[in-house]
């Protein structure tokens, strides 16, 4: 219902408006070897924008992301650092959906591990610059910092805060309140997570997100519920 302009003023939409997006996705990754992994993710989403007397919705398969990782060193098993290649390819013509381009993503990430009051803790910092091409296509810097924190010996419960955002830059400069069309904006946001494991094969992961401040962009907040599934160990 209210979103920053390009000056990170917040205000109201205009004529009652809000936005909302619904998603579906399923990630896989592979282990090749020790070093070498594949990843995919494919999602399903939902979005609708309403304002008076007038409502819009689109739905369909959006960006296919595949992909390869490399864990490029580790320090003690503990500290791990990982390179992340990734190819976007739209599965839609509809509009409302996304930018209908063809992009690529390197992605830089840094892990560890340890013990903190007598429980263990884990972070991760990730660094990913995705370019989108065609005309206009933007160019984007998506971050992110984790930390966690177990909540039992049996390492069943835990909970986690992260720290992320996007910075995306383009010619095109009008505000678009779908944001999967918006080129020129940028936001940050902080997400507080639960996560149980019910077996090493089966987790899940409850969450919940605010944005802090942006341009350009939506003031949003966000909820999800994550499923992961390890068949193969």
């Amino acid at each position: 219902t209210k979103g920053w302009d390009s000056l990170r003023v917040k205000r109201p939409f205009t004529d009652n408006g809000k936005f909302t997006s619904l998603t579906y996705s399923l990630y896989a990754e592979y282990g090749i070897s020790r070093r070498w992994s594949v990843v995919a993710t494919l999602p399903y989403v939902t979005n609708t924008y309403t304002q008076t007397n007038y409502s819009n919705t689109s739905r369909g398969l959006t960006d296919l992301e595949t992909g390869i990782r490399y864990y490029l060193a580790n320090i003690n098993y503990i500290y791990y650092f990982m390179r992340q290649g990734t190819v976007i390819t739209p599965l839609y013509k509809n509009p409302g959906l996304g930018y209908g381009l063809t992009g690529a993503e390197l992605k830089l990430s840094f892990a560890g591990s340890g013990h903190l009051f007598g429980n263990s803790y884990y972070f991760t910092i990730e660094d990913g610059v995705r370019q989108y091409f065609g005309s206009q296509g933007p160019i984007q810097n998506r971050y992110s910092a984790t930390f966690g924190l177990t909540l039992d010996k049996k390492f069943e419960n835990q909970i986690s805060v992260a720290l992320g955002g996007f910075y995306s830059v383009s010619d095109l400069k009008n505000f678009n309140v779908n944001p999967a069309l918006d080129k020129n904006f940028a936001f940050n946001q902080v997400t507080l997570s639960y996560g149980h494991s019910f077996s090493q094969e089966f987790s899940i992961f409850v969450s919940g997100g605010t944005f802090i401040n942006g341009r350009n962009t939506g003031a949003g907040s966000s909820a999800s519920i994550a499923l992961i599934l390890k068949p193969f160990r």
